[in-house]
């Protein structure tokens, strides 16, 4: 077969395979060619999902005569007054989107710059121009899409669902823009002028307000990297990422660096199904970021990645930290302390040894240890307790549990209830990451049979194991022995191994090996925590609450439920009428 030089149309209709996917793609490319033209207010119409019509009116800078030919010819373009793709400041620059909307609908455009005595109309499918009545701006109307290439109609999904596609496109395009105002079919409305936080809630929902956190925060080592917006506290959370607004230099992105690192940030507070909120706006310097990647250009490539993911890990973390709750007992038990100058108290229960033979120390749940200020004395040895002497505890003192779930504690005029579950886990976690967990060495090493290159993958993390409380060292050239481990932990450690093997060779030494490693660390702490459903005795319970009040971050486990809560006698009393 001869090689042939397409005609113009088909062109069009193939470039239309990329930048036309469906409805949506179509308002997106319109609303950015509205925005990039000045608009501060855009209307936008869709009928039947997009396929009967889809009308964009804006109130931007209009087109002249010359300027409208032009428009929907391909590659032409007002968005690139140099040859520099590394200097882009607009959201489109391809010269694609008029020309291949075009070539799969019916397409007419009004427009007018203000300066021309009228304004000007042009049918794409004719390309006849003739005067017109349209005094500012721009309307586009696309009619009929893709009734001239059948065969994509009818890869189309109901109008219901083609429908959301188009307000999640349109939402996005507003969080980017809180200074435009947009209406979508009369029933959609952001105000143009909005602060960001009133955009996010009209956006997101009403259950974002008070619980966002700001983020504005300059990169020390990048000149130009710059980040703000918001995101959700640990306990804010949804079941998809329908709610992660993320933006490159004003541009809406589903890119993997920055969709990484978020998940990396909240990955000690928050499981991994769930999926935090956010409107993040980075800025780098044009020549660092290439925005010519795709035809859909929600995809960029940074000059710097790990630069870039680095400093937005830092900046989340960091802001997190400002909220999560710090070891609450430290500062009190030392001003208490110096306040009354006396040992800590210890209880003795008149526990008869030869009846029960307590040893001295409570045999806990598996995996918790107990806190030194509660040991069991024996009973030839009982301490004078000063009752003047006043203890702060930051949980209160334990009253009881209920349905082997919750703490029960009295602080003041609050009744505290604490999830046992979630409260251990946290302990043990923060132990694992600060390298603190109590270790068992092993008479006997724990000998796993692996390949050769899963033993070398073990072998070049040994001492970041070996941190986190797994000792082990190669056996042979085929196998790893664990020497030591975290006291009390038992599992299937051939799988352990395994699956850290695997990590090793996916992610190399690089952060996600980190991040991949603490999320295991969350789900170890996770099934060797105490358990909702096991009883404990006041005892436990007092050295748990203790050990919460010194442990870092302890207001959430790190899936991100609350520990603790805090209820108002106040507000007990209102269930009473009182």
């Amino acid at each position: 077969m001869a090689v042939r030089v397409l005609p113009d149309f088909l062109i069009n209709q193939i470039a239309a395979g990329e930048v036309v996917e469906r409805p949506a793609s179509v308002v997106k490319e319109l609303v950015e060619n509205a925005l990039d033209a000045g608009a501060d207010q855009i209307v936008i119409d869709v009928v039947d999902g997009g396929r009967t019509l889809i009308s964009i009116v804006d109130n931007g800078s209009g087109m002249s005569r010359d300027d409208l030919a032009r428009a929907i010819t391909r590659h032409a373009t007002s968005k690139l007054p140099t040859d520099d793709l590394l200097d882009i400041n607009f959201m489109g620059f391809r010269g694609e989107a008029l020309p291949s909307i075009a070539s799969v609908s019916d397409m007419v455009i009004d427009t007018c710059n203000g300066a021309d005595t009228n304004g000007w109309q042009i049918d794409a499918n004719t390309q006849e121009i003739k005067p017109s009545n349209w005094e500012s701006g721009t309307r586009i109307r696309v009619q009929n899409l893709f009734a001239k290439t059948p065969a994509r109609l009818k890869f189309l999904r109901g109008d219901r669902a083609e429908m959301m596609s188009v307000v999640d496109v349109v939402k996005r395009l507003a969080m980017a823009r809180a200074d435009v105002g947009f209406v979508l079919n009369n029933k959609w409305h952001f105000h143009k002028n909005e602060d960001l936080m009133t955009r996010i809630a009209s956006v997101m929902g009403d259950d974002v307000v008070g619980r966002m956190l700001e983020v504005d925060a300059t990169s020390s080592s990048n000149a130009g990297m710059r980040l703000t917006g918001f995101i959700s506290e640990p306990t804010l959370r949804r079941a998809s990422s329908v709610d992660q607004y993320l933006f490159v230099n004003g541009r809406p992105v589903k890119d993997k660096v920055l969709v990484g690192a978020l998940r990396a940030a909240y990955m000690d507070v928050m499981h991994a199904r769930e999926f935090p909120l956010c409107a993040l706006y980075l800025t780098v310097p044009t020549n660092a970021v290439d925005v010519n990647v795709s035809p859909a250009k929600t995809e960029v490539h940074f000059l710097e990645p790990n630069h870039v993911r680095s400093f937005i890990i830092k900046t989340l973390r960091d802001r997190l930290a400002q909220t999560l709750a710090k070891p609450m007992f430290v500062e009190s038990a030392k001003s208490n302390e110096q306040r009354a100058n006396v040992e800590p108290v210890k209880f003795d229960f008149g526990i008869r040894r030869e009846i029960f033979q307590v040893r001295d120390e409570i045999a806990f749940p598996r995996g918790m240890q107990q806190s030194a200020e509660f040991r069991v004395q024996s009973s030839e040895n009982k301490p004078y307790i000063d009752n003047t002497v006043v203890i702060d505890l930051p949980l209160g003192r334990v009253v009881g549990q209920v349905g082997n779930k919750y703490i029960i504690a009295q602080k003041d005029d609050n009744m505290v209830i604490v999830d046992q579950h979630a409260a251990h886990e946290r302990i043990t976690y923060e132990k694992l990451r600060t390298h603190k967990i109590k270790t068992q060495p092993l008479l006997t090493p724990i000998v796993v049979n692996m390949r050769d290159a899963d033993v070398v993958a073990i072998s070049s993390i040994a001492d970041e194991l070996k941190a986190s409380g797994l000792h082990v060292g190669e056996f042979g050239a085929d196998a790893i022995a664990i020497f030591e481990k975290p006291a009390d932990w038992d599992m299937n450690w051939a799988d352990v191994l395994h699956a850290i093997a695997d990590e090793v060779r996916i992610h190399g030494h690089s952060a996600q090996l980190n991040e991949r490693l603490h999320l295991k660390l969350a789900n170890w702490a996770c099934h060797h925590s105490v358990r909702a459903g096991q009883k404990l005795d006041m005892m436990q319970m007092d050295a748990l609450l203790r050990d919460i009040e010194r442990t870092e971050r302890a207001g959430q486990c790190n899936h991100g439920r609350p520990v603790y809560k805090f209820i108002p006698m106040t507000e007990i009393d209102t269930w009473f009428e009182r």
